[in-house]
């Protein structure tokens, strides 16, 4: 089922990873200290994979491998990453729990918000069944029976938004090609994503966060793809085309934010350049600590990706290193957790968001 999907195919499919929209990482990584001291913050995430926290797994009862969780949790998480995402990290700096699943019926506690996000979702709507229509559809459902989420509550929440991976494996599937997907992807998915912004705006939302898609073409999964023109590759070793179609994206996005701080004046919207983040820190991967830029910790098949669409992390014969720290990928799509806390720190010092908010700014003053 195309749910399962980012371990089988790891996040199906073309452009798995590109869209980043709005919201979602902002975490801390070299230790920060905990904000909102004199404030309750409130955080609903939307998403994907790269946040979702034990929403498919709860959902569905989708099995992650022992090897996920493995260096924080010490357990399977439900988290595609060997500990944590970047929404835990955030979480932590804020001097908060962990965001829960809104499907984990354990605990019910949802004092500082709920998690969305399901591993396989898309923006597109709705052969997925945690579509991100869905998890709106789920989210107002949600807040009309929550008496936590007053009117004035919900105004100083915190919205996040991730899918970064599963929306372009959708587009991917109608067999465009991957010139035509970038000519696709500011009319459907940036249009789309508007409408998700406006709908939430309408229901109370005035306090967004937008990331940007990192840089595709470095992924291991892409990389290991058949090709024959090994002129596509850049000085990094990564994909000229997939790269390029996420910064055409990210140029899209970046102006919607624009356009929307402009409609929306009373609405805060940061967006952040995580395609610089992360470019930065596979181009200088030995500097931050690393042994590799664009092989995978968890896999199959060895230097130089360690990537196998058939033999994916959790496979019973797949290979994973001793080290998840020594390594930027963990399965060839997700972040190693000692990537996404780097990652977090620098998406902390705000500079490279637009405007220049420190995220405390989004606690509750409530």
């Amino acid at each position: 089922m195309a749910v399962a999907a980012t371990r089988a195919p790891l996040v199906l499919g073309i452009l798995t990873s590109l869209l980043l929209p709005l919201l979602q990482l902002l975490l801390s990584a070299p230790p920060v200290e905990p904000s909102c001291a004199g404030g309750r913050p409130v955080i609903f995430n939307f998403g994907d994979s790269n946040s979702d926290t034990g929403g498919l797994s709860a959902g569905l009862g989708y099995p992650f491998p022992q090897q996920d969780g493995r260096a924080f949790f010490h357990r399977s998480s439900g988290r595609l990453c060997d500990g944590r995402l970047v929404i835990d990290f955030l979480c932590e700096s804020l001097n908060t729990s962990y965001l829960r699943p809104y499907m984990d019926p354990l605990g019910w506690d949802f004092s500082n918000g709920a998690n969305f996000a399901a591993a396989g979702s898309t923006t597109l709507p709705p052969d997925i069944p945690f579509a991100l229509a869905i998890q709106v559809l789920q989210f107002r459902r949600f807040k009309m029976r929550s008496l936590e989420l007053i009117a004035q509550g919900f105004i100083f929440s915190l919205l996040l938004c991730s899918l970064s991976s599963n929306l372009h494996a959708q587009v991917s599937s109608f067999h465009y090609s991957l010139s035509c997907m970038t000519d696709i992807i500011p009319l459907f998915i940036v249009q789309f994503l508007r409408i998700w912004t406006q709908n939430l705006y309408n229901d109370g939302g005035r306090k967004f966060w937008v990331v940007n898609t990192g840089p595709l073409g470095c992924l291991p999964q892409k990389l290991a793809m058949p090709r024959e023109d090994y002129s596509v590759l850049d000085p990094l070793g990564c994909l000229i085309p997939f790269n390029n179609a996420a910064k055409e994206f990210n140029t899209q996005l970046g102006a919607l934010c624009d356009k929307l701080r402009y409609e929306l004046e009373d609405a805060t919207i940061v967006y952040t350049d995580m395609y610089s983040i992360k470019y930065d820190l596979i181009a200088n991967y030995d500097k931050y600590g690393f042994e590799t830029a664009i092989m995978a910790c968890c896999g199959y098949g060895g230097a130089p990706y360690n990537f196998n669409q058939k033999i994916e992390c959790g496979s019973p014969n797949c290979q994973v290193c001793p080290l998840g720290s020594k390594y930027i990928s963990w399965d060839g799509v997700h972040y190693t957790e000692a990537a996404n806390a780097i990652v977090a720190s620098k998406i902390l010092t705000t500079q490279y968001s637009k405007p220049n908010l420190q995220f405390d700014y989004f606690c509750s003053t409530a």
